[in-house]
């Protein structure tokens, strides 16, 4: 038996040294072995390879020999590097437990908090190399006095420094005579303008990805039956890990099953119109208080404007009154949304799933809303106004808003979640554990998400500060999740729900920034005492200015022409957004198309399989056909 199991080792290592990498490296993954009995036989593998290249070593060269060796040393690298990959991904475990404990609909709001986490780690990172290192070369000393205050209202101290538009240089930084410069105003408008084009690109590109994912090839993705059969990860040995992949997929395959056995409910005629007539007074009552609130927002702001116009007050009130707008807008956008869940359990929805979209969108009606009259508010009244800075005002209270909507995130994880949780366990045991409020959740995330785009202009670093909070978040609502919250009642599959996030991100919160920005660099008058712009009758002006200088320069004229013929060409663009649409067109004809072709080949698979039945069947027939005949 032993030499009868080394012949057939060596066998087994034979034929995998006589084939290609590729090859080889599948054939190694589909063997039905522990990881570690696969990296023994990996290895076992590279030795006799390397074993049979000196044994042929007179017929190669040493240059040769040393190209082959280094190829082998890359690739076990790659090979030890993949494995510990895995472990490298920011929260991976806990997104596991996450979806094994309380199914995809919460994990999809954690995999979104985390995927945003990184958009602003990027944000930062290009904020702070393009334009706040450059300044730290150029700028001066502060004199204000730093009393503790300034981290809450953003004023004061943080004035002074980096954090803000008015404290950047309009001048050419070089610290070498004769040296190379550092043109600010270009620096500036150019490092936020291709972080917006990035920003649109990797939006695109996400949504893109989730739809096919989740849309086209959600087949691929869901099989059922594959899940049954083919998703157990046989290199798993940790008892922990195998019990929380039994977790994950006894909660998937109960998804895929409500999802199939879904029932459609029949109402008369009568509940039909009664619940017509609530869905009706709904919408009306949740429209209604989205007006007011915004309402209230825009009378408040112009009083807060009336504040910064008598002048600032470094004193306590002065301070305190800052506070105020963003507290009002902070309670606006954490009540209302408590208001809007009770009148989505109120019309009761078939589906939970009906009621968390159905919830999205008036949130998002809400909160658009508000940053909508905050917008107008900056662009028309505050920019309009006799303020020295008025960019520095704009991203002051955008640090507030912030900040302030940051702490009242932290709060109601403790008031909404953990004080139901005492209250729904001891005082009134009927109402039981609380669940995850997933709409409520997402939309606060978009909310702080679109401050953040919009305050990069007016505060460079605000990427960094929302960076340190949705890490904070991500930690705070996972305890609160794991201590407070039960998993949805109903179980129910969440596929689209990832894309139907990003899309909400895309539109109307990404486009609407857009908007802003377009009207603050290419309209707004920037400030005649602060900022890289200043004395410019526009921010888009420094451009203008530099194609200007390098018209005199023949190195440059090709830059000349791409601005005059593409960049200030409507047809260019006309021409551009053409071919988008006929591309997208052609790529939905495509969409279209393969799952036409799903759906056939599902049904020649089901047609076959009822071929094979009834073949079957027939077997059996003919087999019971012979033990009759056979017994007497």
């Amino acid at each position: 038996c032993i030499s009868r199991g080394f012949y057939a080792e060596e066998k087994l290592l034979g034929s995998l040294a006589s084939m290609s990498t590729s090859e080889r490296i599948k054939a190694i993954q589909k063997m039905p072995e522990t990881m570690k009995k696969k990296r023994e036989i990996r290895n076992k593998v590279l030795k006799e390879i390397t074993k049979k290249s000196r044994h042929h070593s007179n017929q190669l060269s040493c240059c040769t020999q040393h190209l082959h060796g280094t190829a082998v040393s890359f690739r076990r690298f790659g090979n030890s590097l993949s494995e510990y990959f895995h472990l490298l991904q920011l929260w991976h475990k806990t997104l596991k437990i996450i979806g094994a404990e309380f199914g995809t609909s919460v994990l999809s709001y954690f995999i979104f908090l985390k995927w945003l986490l990184t958009f602003n780690i990027f944000s930062f990172l290009i904020n702070f190399s393009f334009i706040t290192i450059p300044q730290f070369v150029a700028a001066e000393s502060n004199n204000l006095s730093f009393t503790g205050l300034e981290l809450f209202t953003g004023a004061g101290y943080f004035q002074q420094t980096v954090l803000y538009y008015g404290f950047y240089t309009n001048a050419t930084i070089s610290k070498i005579k004769n040296g190379p410069s550092y043109n600010m105003q270009l620096a500036y408008i150019f490092t936020v303008g291709m972080y917006f084009v990035i920003c649109f690109l990797i939006l695109l590109f996400s949504m893109a990805k989730s739809f096919c994912r989740n849309f086209v090839n959600a087949q691929t993705y869901s099989g059922k039956a594959s899940k049954l059969l083919c998703a157990w990860d046989f290199n798993i040995m940790n008892e922990k890990a195998v019990k929380l992949k039994q977790k994950n997929l006894s909660r998937q395959i109960k998804e895929d099953l409500v999802e199939i056995n879904k029932e459609v409910l029949n109402f008369s005629v009568t509940e039909r119109v009664v619940r017509i007539v609530i869905h009706l007074l709904s919408w009306v009552a949740s429209l209604g208080t989205a007006v007011a609130a915004c309402a209230g927002v825009y009378f408040l702001s112009i009083n807060n404007l009336k504040l910064f116009v008598k002048g600032h007050k470094n004193d306590l009130e002065g301070q305190a009154a800052m506070l105020v707008l963003p507290i009002v807008v902070s309670l606006l956008n954490t009540f209302i949304p408590f208001f809007y869940s009770w009148l989505g359990h109120l019309e009761k929805f078939q589906t939970p799933g009906h009621l968390i979209y159905v919830t999205i969108i008036r949130n998002i009606i809400l909160k658009i809303s508000i940053v909508g009259i905050l917008c107008y508010y900056w662009l028309n009244i505050v920019a309009a106004s006799e303020s020295q800075c008025w960019e520095t005002l704009v991203g002051q209270d955008i640090y507030r808003l912030v900040l302030v909507d940051f702490i009242f995130c932290l709060l109601g994880s403790f008031f909404g979640e953990f004080l139901r949780r005492i209250i729904g366990t001891t005082v009134c045991v009927r109402l039981g554990l609380p669940e995850f409020d997933i709409g409520r959740n997402v939309l606060d995330l978009i909310y702080a998400q679109t401050l953040t785009w919009i305050g990069i202009l007016f505060s460079p670093l605000l990427p960094g500060i929302q960076m340190i909070s949705f890490s904070i978040v991500f930690y705070v609502k996972k305890v609160s999740l794991m201590m407070n919250c039960q998993p949805p009642r109903k179980i129910w599959r969440t596929a689209q729900m990832t894309t139907s996030f990003m899309f909400l991100l895309f539109f109307p919160s990404f486009l609407g920034v857009l908007s802003v920005i377009g009207v603050t660099v290419w309209r707004l008058k920037p400030s005649e005492e602060c900022g890289p712009f200043r004395g410019l009758s526009s921010m888009y002006a420094a451009v203008s200015e530099w194609v200007k200088i390098l018209e005199n320069y023949t190195a440059s004229k090709w830059v000349v022409w791409i601005y005059h013929n593409l960049i200030t060409s409507e047809l260019f663009f006309f021409i551009l957004s053409t071919l988008v649409l006929i591309i997208t067109y052609l790529y939905w004809q495509i969409i279209e198309g393969r799952k036409t072709m799903t759906k056939l080949l599902q049904k020649q698979i089901v047609n076959e399989g009822k071929d094979k039945m009834f073949l079957l069947e027939e077997l059996r027939a003919l087999q019971r056909v012979k033990q009759n005949l056979s017994t007497p």
